[in-house]
């Protein structure tokens, strides 16, 4: 069987401390129930990768991918950014065998002050705005259908009290990488050996 070869696609994680006691808090938003890949579920904003952003970038998956977060972000979620604020946390590759397969690049974004969530009513159907741990809380107990990649990031940050010492965690460059040693992630388009 032949595999097939991932999509290039971007994943933003929009963080904020909560209004009432400061915790960090990100954006989930949940999929139309008929979409093929991962219908219902709730997840980060993000997609493919256009092919005019890759060739707007000279086929380089990096700057693409940050062109393609703040497209799909403003598209899912309504909401505003620029690239200077996206921080690189995470790669992941959907494993081979399966029928779609993603080669995903994810980023943190940072929000400072009160934005406005707009989702269209048709690819993406509601949001909510969580803590990791109740997210994660809400997957364990099946009211919220979170993947994988999804929950292991909401692991990651859930640790963290504030967007201060998020970011003193993401800026250390830790990039989580699945597969480790994925073909598919590409450090050196980021100005980084491999």
């Amino acid at each position: 069987m032949t595999q097939l070869e991932p999509v290039p696609a971007a994943t933003v994680v929009l963080a904020r401390e909560s209004a009432s006691d400061g915790e960090v808090e990100v954006l989930l938003l949940q999929r139309n129930a008929r979409l093929v890949f991962h219908g219902g579920h709730w997840v980060f904003p993000g997609g493919r990768i256009d092919p005019e952003e890759l060739q707007d970038c000279d086929g380089l998956e990096y700057p693409a991918a940050l062109r393609a977060a703040v497209r799909e972000t403003k598209e899912e979620a309504g909401i505003e950014i620029e690239e200077q604020q996206l921080i690189h946390t995470a790669h992941w590759t959907t494993p081979p065998n399966l029928p779609r397969r993603f080669s995903t690049w994810f980023f943190l974004c940072p929000l400072e002050s009160a934005v406005d969530v707009a989702v269209d009513n048709d690819e993406i159907l509601a949001y909510r705005w969580l803590s990791p741990g109740a997210a994660l809380l809400a997957a364990a107990d099946a009211s919220m259908d979170i993947p994988r990649p999804t929950q292991t990031t909401l692991r990651d940050i859930a640790g963290h009290r504030s967007l201060t010492t998020l970011l003193t965690a993401v800026t250390d460059g830790n990039i989580r990488v699945f597969p480790e040693n994925s073909p598919h992630y590409k450090p050196r388009e980021m100005g980084y050996l491999d």
